[in-house]
Parts: structure tokens; sequence; C-alpha cells
């Protein structure tokens, strides 16, 4: 039995994100796509996550701010550095932040809903590729520094699950090697000796 699905999650790869062009995904798409990316698993439907898009002249303005965060942490940058921090956001057409976002609960652990925040990051990326757009999932150094974060809208409780960057791709993707699968998993045998 073949199914386009199955298809689909068999031959997903990530584009290279200097690849990703215009035209972005339109509106209607990127609604699409998010309402795809929420249907995840949300244990005590506490919803732990959130989408930030960035997109347009903000992401220029992300870079700018970008590099003068990354020189005032590592001193002068090199011009092939900076640039490298001016094009972060700029390089795909539309970003979409997956921001872990967890709520308060007696029950449910935070490192739970951060993978909440992950699945919904795939079921994103999914969607966009079944809409036909090329993706691809970063975090980066901005991610895990304070200041980062903040120039990138987040609160300070909350944490970057990834950023997808998505556009119209025409490649079919660089194939690279996958697991092995077999050596993967193994039947349950019954509690192991201590």
């Amino acid at each position: 039995m073949t199914s386009p699905i199955i298809d689909l999650l068999l031959t997903r790869n990530s584009a290279p994100i200097p690849e990703l062009r215009d035209p972005a995904p339109s509106d209607a798409d990127i609604e699409t796509m998010l309402r795809a990316a929420s249907r995840v698993p949300d244990h005590g439907r506490l919803e732990p996550w959130r989408f930030i898009l960035y997109r347009g002249d903000a992401r220029i303005e992300i870079g700018n701010k970008l590099a003068v965060l990354a020189e005032r942490r590592e001193g002068p940058l090199t011009e092939g550095r900076r640039n490298q921090e001016l094009s972060r956001f700029s390089r795909a057409p539309l970003v979409i932040g997956v921001i872990s976002s967890p709520k308060q609960h007696p029950k449910i652990p935070e490192w739970e809903m951060f993978l909440s925040g992950g699945m919904a990051a795939m079921n994103l990326i999914l969607a966009a590729n079944a809409l036909g757009y090329g993706a691809n999932l970063i975090t980066n150094w901005y991610s895990d520094c304070e200041e980062g974060r903040a120039l990138l809208g987040l609160a300070p409780q909350e944490r970057v699950v990834g950023f997808v960057h998505i556009g119209s791709y025409e490649g079919a993707g660089q194939e690279r090697p996958r697991p092995d699968v077999a050596k993967l998993y193994a039947d349950y045998s019954g509690p192991w000796a201590g």
C-alpha cells in the first residue's frame, strides 16, 4: 500500500537556507502551516509554545541587531563574520520562530512541554513541505543567549525550539546518510537486572 503522506515522510529533506527564494508563503499558506503545527500532542491542552513570524524588513533589522550583539560579545568582527550575522534572518523570505512558552502545572513537567514544541516545529516543516515549500530548522548562538532571545521577541522564561526558514525551493534537497533503523529499536524483554 502506498500513501502520499508516507512518501512525504520518507523523502523529506532540509532545503539549504541560502537556496530558499521568493515567493514566500502566502498568508493563507502560513495560517495552514500554523494550524498543522498546532495539532500536536499537548498534555493538559496548555499550548506551551507559540510562533513568531519574521518577514519583510524585520529580517534585516534583526540582522543589524545580531551583528551589534555579536560584536559586543566577541569584539570587532571581520567583514565576513559581520555579513554572516547581518544575513541570519534574511536568507529565506520567511522565518518562523517556534518558541517554547512553558506554563505552570503541578503534574506536567516543563521538559514535556518543550517536547510538544519540538513536535510543533516538525509539523510546521512537514506542512511547509506538503504545500510545496522548502524548509530548514536551525537554532544558532543567539538562541542560547539571553540578549539574543530578547531581541528576537522572547520573554525571559521562553526558549527557542527552532527557527524554521521557509521559501520556494526548486532543488531536490541533498540526500544524506540516514540511520539504520534496525539498530534503533528492540523488543522489550522485561526489566533489566540492576
